[in-house]
């Protein structure tokens, strides 16, 4: 008997067809989030729970007695109570890897959109205020040649330092829970404490995981610490910056600008003060969004799903699930 699962992500046909061929599947079709008595419903019966971020806690596992793993269309996991799921048997995988080289490019639209003022020069020609002999209003930053600061050097940081080195030619600097001696030959980049980092970079881009020890790790003190003309980029969560601290320093000049793909409310507020800034880029968490690249993780977070119901090992648990 095939085992049962509930999906609450919107997949294509090819990945519902393959888990079709291995479970029995009740799939979530509104365009709406599953209200949460409805989802506790559908998961009293499900041994398997693929999911496009849903919180998983102890209220949520309480309500599924049968369920053995939780896969997630996702990088991240800071949506897993980790120590809930230990307690309740539940093991939980996430889709890395697939996704880099499109979050890399999404950094670099955010480094040269907020470089070159794209977005509010976009604006300007819109709104018919583009006319003959304006210069500085127009200047931007050069991104070639000038030196960046990855903080998190992980795979997507591995991908940013290769375009910056060998696509830019800047100057590329990490910093990491552990030194990489194997990036710092292929791309030159140099280790740096994360201080000494922050004032040498011009453009300062985060992508450290979201953990008890990078939770706003990028706060008023750190703003500080950086050019008045550094740029910064956010891609990993919003939750790894203060993000008062963020917006007290593009409204105080403390920092040139800041790209953004994530916040710690999603989506933002209509009343939210970073929609105020000219000098801030803001995208709507698009990180991996290009179809190709999202239903590759979709097909993922399937083959991770069926791997545990059949008692194999899946491409990929989530680390704290390791034995």
């Amino acid at each position: 008997m095939k085992p049962s699962i509930f999906v609450d992500y919107a997949i294509s046909d090819a990945v519902m067809d393959y888990l079709l061929k291995h479970c029995t599947v009740d799939a979530w079709r509104e365009e709406d989030t599953a209200p949460r008595e409805e989802l506790y419903k559908r998961l009293s019966v499900a041994e398997g729970y693929l999911t496009g971020g849903r919180r998983i806690d102890d209220a949520l596992l309480e309500a599924a007695p049968k369920l053995k793993v939780v896969s997630t269309v996702s990088v991240g996991y800071n949506h897993f109570d980790i120590a809930a799921m230990k307690r309740h048997g539940v093991t939980g995988t996430h889709t890395p890897e697939v996704l880099d080289e499109t979050v890399a490019d999404l950094v670099f639209a955010l480094m040269l959109g907020s470089a070159r003022k794209v977005a509010e020069l976009d604006r300007y020609v819109r709104d018919g205020l583009w006319k003959r002999g304006d210069v500085d209003n127009l200047f931007g930053m050069d991104v070639h040649h000038a030196t960046v600061g990855i903080i998190g050097m992980g795979r997507i940081g591995e991908a940013v330092a290769r375009r910056a080195a060998f696509g830019f030619g800047m100057t590329v600097n990490y910093h990491n829970r552990s030194r990489k001696p194997e990036a710092e030959a292929k791309y030159g980049a140099t280790y740096m404490e994360l201080d000494e980092l922050l004032a040498a970079s011009d453009y300062v881009v985060l992508l450290a995981p979201l953990t008890n020890e990078t939770r706003g790790m990028i706060g008023k003190r750190e703003f500080g610490w950086m050019k008045p003309s550094a740029i910064f980029i956010n891609a990993s969560r919003g939750a790894t910056i203060d993000e008062e601290a963020l917006i007290e320093a593009l409204q105080k000049g403390t920092i040139r600008a800041a790209g953004l793909d994530v916040y710690q409310q999603e989506p933002l507020p209509a009343d939210h003060p970073l929609l105020a800034l000219p000098n801030a880029l803001l995208l709507p968490h698009i990180g991996s969004a290009t179809a190709k690249t999202r239903e590759e993780m979709a097909m993922l977070a399937a083959r991770n799903l069926v791997a545990v119901l059949q008692g194999e090992e899946p491409p990929h648990r989530v680390p704290e699930f390791k034995s």
